[in-house]
């Protein structure tokens, strides 16, 4: 898998460029460092100045509160903000997380926190996240909360979310960044960012060494 260097601060920049209305017919993209044909294929980006974890306190699937910060402590954690009724990207970057996350050793799987923000948090309530999850992979952290919030929290790491709107057709979209962050259990810093390029192969590759806080 091919991947290049850049700063966290490059990708705060460029993150308008990568928005996707998932069922709206707009396609993603791709990775928020869009500045060449030769960057734009590339399944992950590896930060030279890594982003710091997103300090958000949301509410989880079992309607309790969550310290995304103190609960991911010193885990390998991957991030990606979506919502439920997307339906195309959102399940198709879950599932492919929850396959590759099943080819590693179950003390791996264990340490693994793979975590799912909604960016529709009107109707992903904790109940509905955690039914959604359930068909995906239930160990997955679902989360729900202010959109405010939520939204803040993404841009923090690169991602921009907007709120979500009537397309033409008067279904409700939710366009968002479609980036998952990895972060590394050794520093808790967002050090690679995957775009919805990434397959389940590019997954199954690197997660065994971002279990180690490692570069793939």
């Amino acid at each position: 898998m091919r991947k290049k260097t850049f700063a966290a601060a490059a990708l705060l920049a460029a993150a308008t460029l990568t928005l996707s209305a998932c069922g709206s017919g707009d396609k993603a993209e791709g990775p928020v460092t869009v500045v060449s044909e030769e960057t734009s294929q590339q399944a992950a980006t590896v930060l030279d100045q890594p982003f710091e974890k997103p300090d958000l306190v949301l509410t989880d699937t079992r309607g309790k509160s969550y310290d995304l910060r103190k609960e991911t402590a010193g885990r390998p954690t991957l991030i990606y903000f979506g919502y439920t009724n997307c339906p195309d990207i959102c399940p198709l970057t879950m599932n492919n997380l929850a396959v590759a996350k099943k080819q590693l050793s179950k003390a791996d799987q264990d340490e693994l926190r793979i975590v799912f923000v909604t960016t529709d948090p009107e109707r992903d309530t904790p109940a509905a996240l955690g039914a959604w999850l359930k068909g995906i992979d239930p160990q997955v952290v679902g989360l729900t909360g202010d959109f405010a919030t939520i939204q803040a929290g993404a841009r923090s790491v690169g991602i921009t979310v907007e709120a979500p709107h009537k397309d033409k057709n008067g279904k409700t979209v939710s366009t968002h960044g479609t980036q998952v962050i990895a972060f590394s259990p050794k520093t808790d810093a967002g050090y690679l960012v995957y775009s919805d390029q990434a397959t389940v192969d590019d997954y199954t590759k690197d997660l065994p060494k971002i279990v180690k806080g490692q570069n793939p």
